[in-house]
């Protein structure tokens, strides 16, 4: 068993706007801390979720919501090594193991369904197939390749107008995938600098067709996406993640707040089961979860590097229905348990995020009871 440093603030016991009950789609939370999508590399390189996942899933059954971390609709929109996919009848089994381990401790569990676009290397796909973009704009930076260490992402070439509706059908069958799998609902990546957010991004978007320039155009294929996903599952079982502002993979926001102004606006009317927002971890002038807060009338996720006590007062103060919580879920698996009794947390070793094995995913100890 690794032993971990705790941390030196005490997460004192809360009182405790956490521990309240969420009404979330057609489900009710027991609790509004929700863990959050963090890739783990932990599947096969075919991209198979395995019994480890399983169990690193269903010790964490505590939270109110956990949301998987990201998972490929399809091989092109394959990205890092040695993560799942929900595609081939392998991939879906996989996935109905980790499912039915979480619901057998008691837990919900969302899938969160992901396309890359031009964040990618194809040294890293199972199958081979292009990489693209919005634009045949490479993303600067390298990603990591089990095959050859890290390389430069790969030149995407941009996608033909009539393959768009194409890659909304490719994220609907996969939210099918996930349901059948027994998934309780599926969360859509629209962050992070990822496909459905470069067609947001000011820099990475650069079409002159129905899809570009203007902002109901750029907002045009993610509300696609979320329309697909809608009709193939249900409102009640669809979120969308969202990280207005946020810098990561190279993406650029001019007008943040008339983009997602829109774009929360119109998310607004299709009844879903959440919005999840990730503030940027750099200053910025604009807070997304205020903005989203003002905007969305449903259920709202916050997320970026929260500590338990800044949550509780979010909360609390009717700032958002629940916050997620990534790195803490990491190396505490009995997190909730930890908040409720207000102990400190153990810290995550950064240098296994990503590494194969039991190291740094199951081993983190859990408070004796």
């Amino acid at each position: 068993m690794l032993q971990f440093a705790l941390t030196t603030e005490n997460t004192h016991a809360m009182a405790n706007a956490l521990f309240a009950p969420l009404r979330l789609g057609s489900m009710t939370l027991p609790n509004r801390i929700i863990m959050a999508p963090m890739t783990r590399s932990r599947a096969t390189a075919a991209g198979v979720p395995q019994p480890i996942m399983a169990q690193y899933y269903a010790d964490r059954a505590s939270a109110g919501l956990i949301v998987t971390e990201a998972t490929q609709i399809s091989y092109e929109g394959w990205g890092y090594p040695r993560t799942p996919g929900v595609q081939t009848p392998d991939q879906i089994e996989g996935w109905r193991m980790v499912v039915k381990a979480v619901q057998a401790a008691g837990g919900r569990i969302f899938l969160q369904l992901f396309h890359g676009g031009r964040i990618a290397s194809r040294l890293n796909r199972p199958i081979d197939a292009d990489v693209v973009a919005p634009s045949a704009i490479k993303a600067p930076g390298q990603m990591w390749t089990d095959a050859k260490g890290a390389l430069d992402h790969d030149e995407p070439r941009a996608l033909k107008t009539e393959e768009i509706k194409r890659v909304a059908s490719d994220f609907a069958q996969a939210a099918k995938s996930a349901i059948g799998a027994g998934f309780d609902g599926v969360e859509i990546h629209s962050a992070n600098g990822y496909l459905m957010h470069q067609f947001l991004s000011s820099n990475v978007n650069q079409r002159t067709d129905e899809y570009g320039g203007a902002i109901e155009n750029r907002i045009r294929m993610p509300l696609e996406v979320v329309q697909a996903v809608i009709a193939a599952v249900g409102a009640g079982k669809t979120g969308v993640r969202i990280s207005p502002g946020h810098k990561f993979n190279d993406i650029e926001e001019h007008d943040i707040e008339k983009v997602y102004g829109a774009y929360i606006s119109a998310l607004d009317k299709f009844g879903l089961a959440y919005l999840h927002v990730m503030r940027p971890l750099h200053e910025h002038a604009i807070d997304p979860v205020t903005m989203a807060r003002g905007m969305f009338s449903g259920s709202l996720i916050a997320a970026g590097n929260y500590t338990p006590a800044d949550a509780e007062k979010l909360v609390a103060a009717g700032g958002a229905d629940a916050v997620a919580f990534g790195k803490a879920y990491i190396a505490n698996p009995d997190l909730v348990e930890r908040i409720k009794r207000g102990v400190s947390l153990n810290v995550a070793d950064e240098a296994t995020f990503y590494t194969p094995g039991p190291e740094g995913y199951v081993d983190y100890p859990a408070l004796v009871s």
